[in-house]
Order: structure tokens, then sequence, then C-alpha cells
């Protein structure tokens, strides 16, 4: 009987093997993380006024009228008060990591430890780790994203850096890495506002860091030929694009024919583009749904 089910058995054994099986399916789809919603009734897109690609290409009515001057209370300043909820700030913390790629000031939002999904944001030229954990600017967009990770069990990231060339990649990649360390089971996903695009496309050519994140996002931001032979791009690392259709620092035709080149590449790649119609350069910081862009990005992380 060595090697052998006893007779009357084997069909006994595969179903319990079926049953297993259709159990760890379970369990591994309802594992998946979805952010649950904050304030979505305020943050939702408007109206979409075309789409392509299966969805996948976007184009919004967005209006300087309506999402600025009626959205804030002092245009581009400080946003009205029911798009925030200032208690967040009892879970932030302003630190300081110290690595051998140098000491890289941060602020901390969230669980710094055990964290089920980790954000970054990397500002742009001018801007510092204050830019991405002010309250009040870019319509209360990151207020959102801050009261995302901590209902969630989540941490936001918002580091200073020294450039945007190697040095500054290297502490962001040693950032990640320590946290990645504190949270071993947590996806990994990289927002880049403007020039701190440079730094998304410099971490998915790493292969530490182009082996770990599982999502970018370009606001408002460049493009990288690079990124088509990089590690993350092997992994079919979903990509989001966000960008104003009047943005006279990137234009919006050089960004559209980037994405384009991806999914000439690999049809089925995951990437989104969304054109912010009348948008200008930092309208995708202040428009973009962050909970509808990471939800859609926790089902197709690698």
């Amino acid at each position: 009987m060595r090697g052998r089910w006893p007779a009357g058995q084997r069909g006994v054994s595969t179903l319990h093997a079926c049953l297993i099986s259709l159990l760890f399916l379970s369990v591994s789809s309802a594992s998946a993380l979805e952010l649950k919603p904050f304030k979505d009734d305020l943050f939702g897109y408007p109206a979409t006024l075309s789409s392509g690609d299966n969805g996948a290409y976007t184009v919004l009515d967005y209006r300087e009228m309506r999402d600025i001057n009626q959205r804030d209370e002092v245009p581009e300043k400080r946003v009205r008060a029911q798009y925030t909820d200032p208690g967040v700030r009892k879970v932030q913390q302003d630190l300081m990591l110290k690595t051998d790629a140098g000491d890289i000031r941060h602020v901390a939002v969230g669980k710094t430890e055990g964290a089920a999904v980790i954000v970054l944001y990397l500002h742009g030229q001018g801007g510092s780790r204050k830019q991405g954990v002010d309250d009040f600017t870019f319509g209360g967009n990151f207020n959102r994203l801050k009261n995302l990770m901590a209902a969630n069990g989540g941490l936001y990231l918002s580091p200073d850096f020294p450039d945007f060339g190697d040095k500054g990649a290297a502490q962001v990649a040693a950032l990640i890495d320590h946290y990645a360390g504190k949270s071993p089971g947590a996806e990994i996903f990289v927002a880049c506002g403007s020039m701190g695009g440079i730094l998304c496309w410099k971490l998915a050519d790493r292969k530490d860091t182009g082996g770990r994140i599982n999502g970018l996002l370009l606001l408002g931001s460049l493009w990288d030929e690079s990124f088509l032979t990089s590690p993350a791009f092997k992994r079919r690392v979903p990509v989001f694009f966000g960008q104003g259709s009047h943005d006279v620092v990137f234009p919006v035709e050089k960004q559209e024919a980037f994405y384009r080149s991806i999914l000439a590449r690999s049809k089925s790649y995951p990437t989104r583009f969304v054109r912010f119609e009348t948008g200008t350069h930092g309208t995708p910081i202040r428009m973009v749904d962050w909970r509808g862009t990471l939800n859609w990005m926790l089902t197709k992380a690698p």
C-alpha cells in the first residue's frame, strides 16, 4: 500500500484537497486590502468628458471656479473646513531616521510598525516634507490621504531629500527599506509630484526598490523611457498618471505619449491616465482620488 491510498479513500482525499484549495483562494481574496471611504462625496471625480483604452484613459471636467474657488475658503491656501479632519494629527510625527545614505527627516502618519499599506509622497522642486502633510492646501487632499492611511491601519510618509539625483533616490530607498522591515506585509506605493517623478523612475530602476514597490503615482510629473526596462516594469507594477491639460511645465501630450508607450509594450499593462481638462501643473495633486486609485492599485499590485 506504500504510496497508494486505501480503497474508498481516494475520492475523500481528492475532495479534501479541493476544499483546502478553495478555502485558500477565499482567504487570499478576502485578505486583499480595500481602503474604507473617507469624505468620498466631497473628493469624487467630476464628470467624465471622454474615455478610452477600456476605461484606462479618462478626460475629466476640471473647472477652476468650482474646484478651487468654491472649494477653498482662501483660494489655494486654505480649504473649507468640511474637507478636512485635523484629528489625524494625533498620529502624526516629525521624525529623523539615521541611515548609511544620510539622515532623513520625514513626517510619518499612522502605524510605524505592522502597517497594512505604506504610501510615500515625494515633493517637487522647492517643496519639503511639510508640503505632503499640509491639511489645508491642495483642496485638503493630503489631509484625506492621511486620514485614509490612519483609518485603514496604514502608514503615510512625507520625507525631505537632498536632491532629485542618485543621493536623493538612495535616501528614499533607505527610508522604504527601514519601514518595509517594520511592516513586512505592507504593500508600498510611491506618489511623486512634479520633479519628484525623477525619483519615482529612479526607484523603479533600482534592484532593491524596483523589486519591492507595488505602485507608482505620477502627479503633474514627467516621463522616463528607462522605466520600460526597469525591474518595476518587469514585475508589472501599476502606474497612475494624473496630468492637467494646461500644464506648461510638463506638457500633457508628452506624458500621454509615454503612457501609450507602456501599452505598446504590453496591452494589458496595469496603467491608468487621468487628464484634467483645463487643469494646470498642480491640479493632479489637488484632484487625484487617492482612495479610488490606491484601491485599484491594491488589486493589481504584484
